[in-house]
């Protein structure tokens, strides 16, 4: 079974099967839940969920807004039409060679390192997206998605965008929340996402507009999924996660009282001193602290 499996990963996402990384851990279990005739998602929606440029161009077809954008395969040139550009690999996550090219000189480099980190050898040049961003995570249960929370995620910034850390609820008003959702829940419904857990990403803009920046049919990392949503929303997500697999309804028991939840990650000397300061005056807020 295991060598059908990798052979279906090989179908899907060519030359990707040395890392079990989230993705490919979606593929899996899409290729398990089919021949078990278990409820899942299809395998077209795995592959636009896991490939930016596939998931650009579903979007483009619904009729969701979309920056400019375009793929390129190693040695080729590109020649975008104004700048800021970011560009990417198509099949990777985890931020990995993310670069925001503002000279046309420095995109050749910029182009190299994204196709040196992508499995098929390919990266994705697109218009740069201005504004806060955000995540969102979400349910869905035969075709019928719940937000379960809107994430403030930081960064690093400009040019590689890491993300140190996130924050729930996010600080949105009630009408932005709804907006977002119904956004979001357009772009679900265009990649084909029909059950299990969502992780989309997105930026807003000072004018309020809302620009998807990508969006994977799983939960998110960083804890997020597996341990912010709970802790703010009081919901097992997990939980849903096992029940929609198994094709049960998502049960919305809360099964403990919903708080502010926040992750960051340790970076400098600063970053330990701060944790310090913490474990030393307050440390009844602290949920957990990483081994790592």
């Amino acid at each position: 079974e295991m060598d059908e499996i990798l052979e279906e990963c090989r179908r899907i996402k060519p030359d990707a099967v040395a890392t079990i990384g989230s993705d490919l851990a979606n593929i899996t279990v899409q290729y398990l839940a089919e021949k078990l005739g278990l409820p899942g998602n299809s395998a077209d929606c795995i592959r636009q969920s896991t490939n930016k440029y596939a998931m650009r161009s579903a979007f483009k077809k619904a009729g969701i807004p979309v920056p400019y954008f375009e793929c390129v395969r190693e040695g080729e040139i590109a020649e975008p039409k104004s700048f800021p550009v970011i560009v990417k690999p198509t099949d990777r996550s985890g931020s990995r060679a993310i670069t925001k090219v503002t000279d046309p000189a420095d995109l050749p480099a910029a182009i190299e390192a994204a196709v040196g980190q992508s499995f098929e050898k390919k990266a994705i040049i697109e218009e740069y997206i201005s504004g806060a961003e955000y995540s969102v995570e979400t349910i869905s249960y035969q075709g019928r998605h719940t937000c379960l929370a809107v994430t403030k995620k930081f960064t690093t910034g400009s040019p590689h965008y890491i993300e140190v850390g996130h924050l729930q609820p996010a600080p949105l008003s009630e009408e932005m929340r709804r907006k977002v959702e119904s956004v979001v829940f357009r772009a679900l419904d265009a990649l084909g996402v029909k059950f299990g857990a969502g992780h989309s990403e997105l930026r807003i803009n000072e004018k309020g507009d809302i620009r998807i920046i990508e969006i994977g049919s799983r939960m998110g990392g960083d804890c997020i999924g597996s341990d912010l949503v709970k802790i703010s929303t009081g919901y097992d997500f997990v939980q849903m996660v096992i029940e929609t697999a198994l094709g049960k309804e998502p049960s919305f028991e809360p099964v403990r009282e919903p708080k502010y939840a926040v992750i960051r990650f340790i970076f400098t000397k600063k970053d330990l001193e701060v944790l310090q300061k913490i474990q030393k005056e307050k440390s009844e807020i602290l949920y957990f602290v990483s081994e790592i």
